[in-house]
């Protein structure tokens, strides 16, 4: 137990240094998109400081490092290139620092050292399947790997079609419904959901099993309720009007499933 707080709390300071680093870059180009790919960095190198300090089977801590890197190093790349290199910083905190006026300079740091906070909370699942110290990996990690390679390939390719869709001058102004974008509004935020049960599979027979249950609950809550769809959803009807109106219509707000008919 004390191997794992002091794990913890070294995750903290270095991901707070990091969370402080990207501030002074916030305050000099007044861009704080790069919040978000802070914190789903953040996420990966903790991971990958606890797989290398914990004292599990060398197989677990492989298989560990390697799940949380791939969803880390893919989730930060996807918004860095798509969301920040060349673009304009996100609406979202262009409503804030307007908001916030003269006292954004704080109201920031506070909000970069929140998201390290977040970051840290969000590693859980990863460091509590490292507790585990047996030799072999059981048929629940098993089970999981397919859970989190169908989670991870799904959000994947979600992202790529809406990307594509979106590079096409021809579709300025319309509603992507290619590919995953026709069975689910969110196909992205489904798959990304969907990977945090991974770690609750993983965590079947064990006492902190319950622990890692938490984590997607508190991403449908976040999806749900806060950050998620509802904002996605504002913008979109904002931008795109009576076409994204037609697109609630007939498209599952959020699982997977076949479009309804219109018959309005």
């Amino acid at each position: 137990m004390m191997e794992t707080l002091i794990m913890v709390l070294w995750g903290w300071a270095a991901v707070s240094l990091l969370m402080l680093i990207l501030f002074i870059y916030e305050r000099i180009v007044r861009d704080a998109s790069i919040v978000d790919v802070g914190w789903s960095g953040s996420i990966g190198l903790l991971v990958l400081g606890y797989s290398l300090f914990s004292e599990a089977p060398i197989e677990r801590k492989i298989l560990i490092a390697t799940m949380g890197g791939i969803w880390s190093l893919r989730l930060t790349l996807y918004l860095f290139f798509n969301r920040i290199y060349g673009k304009p910083e996100d609406g979202r905190y262009q409503t804030l620092r307007k908001n916030w006026g003269n006292r954004s300079g704080l109201f920031f740091f506070l909000f970069f050292q929140a998201q390290a906070v977040l970051s840290l909370i969000f590693s859980i699942p990863f460091l509590m399947v490292l507790t585990n110290r047996a030799e072999s990996l059981s048929l629940f990690e098993l089970i999981s790997i397919l859970i989190w390679m169908v989670a991870i390939l799904g959000e994947a390719v979600s992202d790529w079609q809406l990307a594509r869709f979106r590079s096409n001058p021809n579709h300025r102004g319309q509603v992507c419904q290619v590919g995953l974008w026709r069975y689910s509004r969110h196909p992205n935020y489904f798959f990304e959901w969907l990977h945090w049960w991974t770690y609750v599979v993983m965590g079947i027979g064990h006492w902190w099993g319950w622990l890692n249950l938490l984590f997607p609950l508190a991403m449908t809550f976040f999806l749900f309720k806060i950050t998620g769809i509802p904002a996605t959803e504002e913008q979109a009807l904002k931008s795109r009007g009576e076409a994204y109106r037609r697109y609630q219509k007939t498209t599952s707000r959020f699982f997977p499933w076949f479009p309804r008919e219109n018959h309005s």
